[in-house]
């Protein structure tokens, strides 16, 4: 990685003002606050439409989302930009069908969802899996990965980095809870956005200086399909076009409509309308990264690729060839701004999962102030835990590669039980349960095979040509047909089992009455728009 980059004192103080402003912040929205239960972990349920969408926004970027996203831009092209583009669509169902249910069943997590569709056993497993994804995934990576592109990009010791980042996080985190979180959150989205913008703007900029001034003439000097968002195998792979369409809704089900660590935001909702809104104005973010970083990763490729060695150093090359003093401190915030938000949401899950749905169920007498004192501890402990693990990641041979090969195997049962849950009244708690157990095993079985722990051949992917999202989609379809099968074959569920969990048909969110401009089935409708165009001039 790239080395180089010296900080100036006005970046450096722009560093520390960010990092001070951001504790202040996250403490001074609690300081009146009577810290109950509902406040700590649904921030009193008092969040409108723009908190939710920013917060979604937030804890989805990380420090290694934006230096990926600027990498694969160089390496691969557009292409790695349906990740982004496609969230919407998950946005717009989790808005529209999932967040619904979620809002009138009052819960406070998404295993308990799962016990109010199916059973005690389906929310044990879904909060044990939520508990473990939180800790070894959305924390401890993100952790260390930060904390490698702080000493490789600034030369601040890895353990510097990490016990600092950490430290303030989980002071805010644990102090205030879900309020706090999603304050710091919705800030840090207002510096990602104006950080990647400015990027964006100088590296377009930086293209009318070499003389190319149209997307026809970036086109002939890029790699061919650098600029191509649905790709053919034999050109990409990885991510054909097809494995794309199909495996990525089986990972959005999950990630976005079922994974605590993001819906947390969506069950502190103010009203049902803020509940729904909020995650398609989050759809409408999630279009802005393609811009802000897989872009200006492929005006890296057109400008300096002769000083580009390995893709990771595309965003600090941008930042040092196209960024002027002061600029370079407002990046590096926009990249503590990621990494911490991340960090934040998975901490205040974690200890929500704890607390509410293993402690407060195994000894329903807990207080509220219990519960609060249960999840601060909770917090600390996974904190303390995630800092340990972290330097461990270290050890895999490429651990983003298998982070994605891992999210794509274990998502379908979990995909599986809530979008059939939702869609088919017939689904039972046996059909959960087996789901969830037997696509989790196969999802297993699937990683150990196609990850070369021995060797260097990947037995599924390489061997048997299947892409890993690609596998995603298949572990999805066998999932689903274990789900049906088994609650075909055992008694139907009971009434009130889904009477208020399930549509009454596959269309019925859309039905009521327009409310104008803003109400979500219109604005979801603008978002499609909006899509469908991008696919069109980058097809």
């Amino acid at each position: 990685m790239h080395s180089g980059l010296q900080i100036s004192v006005l970046d450096l103080t722009i560093i520390l003002v960010y990092l001070a402003g951001v504790l202040m912040l996250g403490l001074w929205v609690v300081r009146h606050q009577r810290m109950t239960a509902g406040n700590y972990f649904l921030a009193g349920r008092s969040l409108n439409w723009i908190y939710v969408g920013a917060a979604l926004f937030a804890s989805n970027i990380s420090t290694i989302h934006m230096v990926g996203l600027a990498a694969a831009g160089y390496s691969d092209g557009i292409v790695q930009g349906n990740f982004e583009w496609l969230a919407p669509l998950l946005l717009i169902l989790l808005g529209l069908v999932f967040a619904p249910f979620y809002f009138k069943n009052r819960i406070s997590t998404l295993p308990e969802f799962l016990e109010r569709r199916y059973n005690g056993l389906a929310r044990s497993l879904l909060a044990f899996l939520a508990i473990l994804g939180a800790l070894f995934m959305h924390i401890g990576v993100s952790l260390y990965a930060g904390a490698v592109v702080f000493e490789n990009y600034f030369g601040i010791n890895m353990w510097v980095s990490i016990l600092l980042i950490a430290g303030i996080t989980a002071l805010y985190t644990i102090m205030g809870g879900l309020r706090s979180v999603v304050y710091t959150e919705t800030a840090q989205t207002v510096i990602l956005i104006i950080g990647g913008v400015v990027l964006a703007v100088m590296a377009v900029l930086a293209l009318g200086d070499h003389g190319i001034r149209s997307l026809d003439e970036l086109r002939a000097v890029v790699k061919p399909g650098q600029l191509t968002l649905l790709r053919s195998y034999e050109s990409s792979p990885k991510l054909p076009w097809y494995s794309i369409l199909l495996g990525y809704p089986v990972i959005g089900i999950w990630y976005w409509c079922a994974d605590q660590t993001i819906v947390q935001r969506v069950l502190g909702a103010r009203t049902l309308d803020d509940a729904r809104r909020g995650p398609v104005f989050a759809g409408f973010l999630k279009i802005l990264p393609v811009f802000m970083m897989v872009i200006p990763g492929i005006i890296a490729y057109a400008l300096f690729r002769t000083e580009i060695k390995d893709p990771n150093d595309t965003l600090p090359v941008l930042i040092v060839k196209l960024l002027p003093r002061g600029f370079v401190g407002l990046l590096s915030a926009a990249l503590l701004s990621a990494l911490m938000s991340t960090i934040a949401a998975a901490l205040n899950s974690s200890a929500t999962l704890v607390s509410v749905d293993i402690v407060k169920r195994l000894r329903p007498t807990t207080t509220d102030r219990q519960q609060v004192r249960i999840g601060r501890w909770t917090a600390a402990v996974v904190m303390l835990l995630a800092i340990a693990w972290s330097p461990m990641i270290a050890r895999f041979v490429s651990i983003f590669d298998a982070i994605n090969q891992l999210l794509a195997i274990l998502s379908p049962p979990i995909a599986t039980v809530f979008l059939l849950g939702v869609f088919w009244r017939r689904g039972n708690a046996q059909g959960a349960v087996s789901a969830i157990i037997a696509g989790s095993l196969l999802g297993i079985l699937t990683f150990m095979l196609d990850f070369p722990l021995f060797g260097d051949v990947k037995l599924i992917s390489e061997g048997l040509h299947i892409p890993y999202m690609l596998q995603s989609f298949l572990l999805f379809v066998i999932s689903s047909l274990i789900f049906v099968g088994v609650s075909l074959a055992t008694p139907p569920p009971p009434q009130e089992k889904i009477a208020t969990t399930t549509l009454e048909s596959p269309l019925a969110f859309l039905r009521g009455k327009i409310t104008g401009l803003t109400d979500p089935r219109v604005l979801s409708l603008i978002l499609l728009s909006i899509l469908l165009t991008l696919y069109i001039i980058f097809k």
